[in-house]
């Protein structure tokens, strides 16, 4: 083995090897394991969360298949259907100059599955540096022709069942993208805003209860007032409850609405009243459904003042019966400059009350950057209601387990209060939806237009023209678990490996993907997606920020593998940046934090330190200390190999058979072994990876590296041990570090390979790679408690001696003689039995048993349990300079008795000083004395040295 880890010369070269070898295939032949891999953007690279999963995930694999299971990791990508159109528009732009429309649908198609072909591979070479070990067989894409197939399927036989519809409701749009998004594609920042406050005039005379002709209302969103339909007051405000039905002429507009009694309205905030929007907002669009109110759209695709209003009843139906005419001065403005000619013309009429300066919230698109609009739009949509009920009971009756179970409460709380789902999108790139209208605006759906018109027997004089719009990504990748193992035909993967057996994910997407994929996968299987939801948090900086480029915090998992210099490291997270400033502030942030850039850490430290992070809590802090310390973990490891190697290769094992006798190092060992094993194989069943890791580092830091490879070399060393003693103890060596390498395979891949094959034919271990090795299980017959009771008393004392070399500096090479006293026979017993480890180990010329401890010479001591280990100071001092030191603390402390004794014999103190203050100075006198009687022994035992 090289002298030094160098995890950049393995790692690429083991995973290379074992995807040629097609070692992560199914090949166990235990009970099926599989898990579905959250399908990443197809334009996406590996950020900090991704790795943190995929970890998660790998480790859970490995272990399954190590333990016998037929384990399928089905690996496949998202089409990212807004992500990818965008990036290939902007690529197109620059490239050619042309917008997408210029090439039109199909020719603007080409390019994007052209871009896939060539570059959609990014994040998939990332994973395979992470050491995924998914199946690279069956990777799978959501609009590969077979999932294209199931998607299809799905949305058919749904809309068959009454259970997709087309419908005009309220979204969110995107003004830039041209598109509906889904809540998970917005962002919500807080930032400083405005609240204008409007008065409102009533008509027809009525006033309020003190008098006024108005009602005042306040505004975040001024230019939507071109859409109100009524003012809602709180029922039980007694201020306004005699203008419930009353109506308010519509200030710049002149449209009558009406005063309606709703609890949204809440009393105690601003004036009580709320203006009535819903046509563009989501919370108006609940009142009004309450109260059937028309909805009236202002807005066009752009957000901008439409020419007409376009006016709805609740249920999408044009109505005709309401003015649709808006103030030309507004037509055609952009939202933001009709709110600026809005407000100013409300304070030209007088109707401006004030203006607040706030703190809220604004809707972002998270590709476009733009405000996000709820806009009525017509949309198609799944019925979610009699989807929910078999998703609920699932849970509810065990079927799927959520780890922790406390998310089982987030999901039922989304469950029963979800609204139908829209699934379509204005995009390209997707899957297009089935469906296709006649030119009187009649809907067939069907696998194709033929297949249309043969199921509706329509002839070519019937012109057809398909949907333009595609289906939401969620809405594919919601078939994903059954979907990629080739529903609707019925493959032997599916009779399989579905049910699968576990989902691991964040808590963010457990309504966005994961009940989806519930609902789902029950409605066309009959089966639960999976039996286990394991839920992680989310991964963010070291102060508990959300990493995003914005802030600079961004760190790049491969870089922390592999290592980058500051100045590239600098560019990525200042590059393209419009602020100056700001690129200068996360500039000196970084040079802070790494001065010298980032060094390698190999995968497998990344790896060990995600695991030990992954604790139940939602937010995972990342820390780069962390990460140090699982790197000199992997050193540890290697160089302990290395010892072991050194002290085996050439050597009799055991593998030839012989008397073998184990010493109680090697027993205590294998002892701890068995507890360890059981440890780990726990925590990872209970999902516990942050358990599992501390328990396998404990066990090969502190007590297989730092205690028994010491242990080890009284033993190999000493020219007088026995041959059979040897071989124990080279066995052990060997088979110990072997299993406590198989432990720790699944978390730490390379490493364990790479030092599995040096060591495995000395443990007699069969096979070319640690992958298919058994998981080991313990043996409560090889727990030895004799063994670990003695091991402990010894390093107890040894830790005792080393401490007294620490507080005396005495060098660690000088021999001592050592006298332990005040113990039990169990303690006089152990010394009898262990003096030859004690001595080699603590570097002692001698360890005794003194019977009278009153007769101990004057000693440095420490204390284990109730035993006193002395080591008696007389060769490891400097007596006459100790004598000085003594001879000038002596000098003191009879200066401060003095000048106490002082202040007592002084009757004016006496007489003035509160009894507490008298006795404080006669408790320090006392003090004094019993210091310096204590110095003076010390002085007289160091005379007599």
């Amino acid at each position: 083995m090289d002298k030094t880890y160098q995890p950049e010369s393995i790692e690429r070269r083991w995973y290379d090897r074992w995807e040629a070898d097609q070692r992560f295939s199914p090949a166990g032949h235990g009970a099926p394991y599989s898990i579905m891999i959250p399908p990443p953007n197809v334009t996406g690279s590996l950020h900090m969360g991704h790795a943190f999963q995929d970890t998660l995930m790998d480790t859970l694999i490995r272990f399954k298949r190590m333990q016998g299971n037929n384990t399928l990791w089905q690996v496949g990508t998202d089409h990212a259907g807004i992500a990818t159109q965008m990036l290939v528009e902007r690529k197109l732009q620059h490239e050619t100059g042309q917008s997408r429309h210029d090439l039109g649908r199909e020719a603007f198609t080409d390019k994007i599955w052209e871009w896939k072909q060539e570059s959609g591979g990014h994040i998939t070479r990332q994973l395979r540096r992470m050491g995924a070990s998914v199946d690279w067989t069956r990777e799978r894409f959501t609009m590969d022709d077979g999932f294209y197939k199931a998607v299809q399927e799905v949305f058919i036989r749904l809309y068959n069942d009454d259970l997709i519809y087309r419908g005009k409701r309220l979204v969110n749009w995107d003004p830039t993208l041209h598109t509906a998004i889904s809540d998970l594609e917005v962002e919500n920042k807080e930032q400083q805003g405005q609240f204008w406050h409007f008065r409102y005039p009533l008509a027809d005379g009525v006033t309020t209860a003190d008098g006024a002709d108005h009602l005042v209302v306040a505004t975040t969103r001024p230019e939507t007032l071109l859409g109100d339909t009524c003012v809602a007051v709180n029922p039980a405000d007694e201020r306004y409850a005699s203008l419930v039905g009353a109506f308010i002429e519509l200030p710049l507009v002149g449209r009558r609405i009406p005063v309606v009694a709703d609890e949204h309205a809440e009393m105690d905030k601003g004036s009580g009243c709320v203006k009535i929007t819903p046509a563009h907002d989501f919370n108006d669009y609940a009142v009004g459904k309450r109260h059937d109110m028309p909805l009236i759209n202002v807005f066009s695709k752009d957000a901008a003042i439409l020419s007409q209003a376009e006016v709805f009843s609740m249920s999408g139906a044009p109505r005709t019966d309401i003015d649709t005419t808006l103030p030309k001065a507004y037509q055609g403005l952009g939202r933001f400059d009709a709110r600026e000619k809005l407000v100013a013309d409300m304070d030209a009429q007088g109707l401006l009350v004030k203006v607040e300066t706030i703190t809220n919230t604004l809707p972002y698109g998270d590709r476009s950057r733009d405000v996000i609009e709820p806009l009525l739009t017509d949309q198609w949509f799944v019925a979610v209601e009699e989807l929910a009920k078999p998703a609920i009971a699932a849970v509810e009756n065990g079927d799927i387990q959520f780890v922790p179970k406390s998310y089982e409460n987030m999901y039922f709380a989304w469950m029963r209060d979800l609204q139908d789902w829209c699934i379509s999108r204005q995009l390209w790139w997707g899957h297009r939806i089935p469906a296709w209208y006649d030119e009187a605006g009649a809907i067939y759906v069907g696998r194709s237009e033929a297949d249309v018109r043969e199921q509706h027997g329509l002839g070519d004089d019937v012109t057809l023209t398909q949907d333009d719009d595609v289906l939401d990504t969620w809405f594919s990748s919601g078939l994903w678990t059954f979907g990629t193992l080739g529903w609707p035909e019925k493959t032997p993967e599916l009779e399989t490996f579905h049910p699968t057996s576990t989902l691991v994910t964040g808590f963010d997407i457990i309504f966005f993907w994961v009940a989806r994929m519930i609902m789902m996968t029950l409605k066309f299987t009959d089966q639960v997606p999976f039996k286990t939801v394991y839920v992680h948090g989310l991964v963010r900086d070291s102060q508990g920020q959300k990493m995003s480029k914005s802030k600079g915090n961004v760190l790049d998992p491969i870089d922390l593998i592999d290592g980058i210099e500051l100045d590239t490291l600098l560019d990525k997270r200042t590059g393209n940046m419009m602020q100056p400033q700001k690129a200068k502030a996360i500039a000196k942030a970084t040079k802070a934090e790494f001065p010298d850039g980032i060094e390698p850490h190999g995968t497998d430290a990344l790896r060990y330190t995600f695991l030990s992070l992954a604790s139940t809590g939602r937010d995972i802090k990342f820390d780069m200390g962390r990460l140090d310390g699982y790197r000199n973990f992997c050193n540890k490891l290697w160089n302990a190999a290395r010892y072991v190697l050194m002290n085996t290769e050439g050597e009799d094992t055991g593998l030839k058979g012989g008397e073998v006798v184990l010493s109680l190092a090697d027993r205590w060992i294998i002892s701890r072994l068995q507890q360890v094993e059981t440890q780990v194989t726990k925590a990872l069943d209970e999902y516990r990876f942050d358990h599992a890791s501390q328990a396998l580092y404990d066990f090969i830091w502190n007590e297989y590296c730092d205690w028994y490879l010491e242990l080890s070399k009284p033993v190999l060393w000493d020219e007088d041990a026995s041959l059979s003693a040897k071989r124990g103890t080279r066995r052990t060596l060997v088979r110990v570090l072997e299993t406590v390498l198989r432990l720790a395979h699944p978390m730490m891949p390379f490493i364990t390979e790479e030092i599995w094959q040096r060591i495995a034919p000395l443990a007699g271990a069969e096979g070319d790679s640690i992958m298919v090795q058994p998981w080991p299980e313990a043996d409560d017959n090889r727990l030895d408690a004799e063994a670990t009771q003695s091991i402990e008393w010894l390093k107890g004392v040894i830790i005792a001696v080393r401490n007294i070399r620490a507080e005396k500096n005495i060098a660690p090479g000088k021999a001592l003689d050592v006298l332990l006293t005040k113990g039990t026979a169990s303690d006089q017993a152990q010394l009898e039995a262990n003096r030859r480890f004690l001595t080699k180990l603590a570097k002692l010329n001698s360890a005794q048993w003194l019977d009278t401890p009153e007769d101990a010479p004057l000693s440095a001591t420490q204390l284990v349990g109730q035993m006193e280990v002395l080591v008696p100071m007389a060769d490891l001092i400097d007596k006459e300079k100790e004598l000085a030191r003594l001879d000038k603390d002596i000098q003191k402390q009879q200066g401060l008795i003095t000048g106490t004794e002082k202040k007592l014999g002084n009757e004016g103190f006496l007489a003035k000083a509160p009894a507490s203050v008298v006795e404080k100075e006669q408790a320090k006198l006392s003090e004094f004395k019993d210091t310096l009687a204590a110095l003076e022994a010390q002085r007289d035992k160091i005379s007599a040295l």
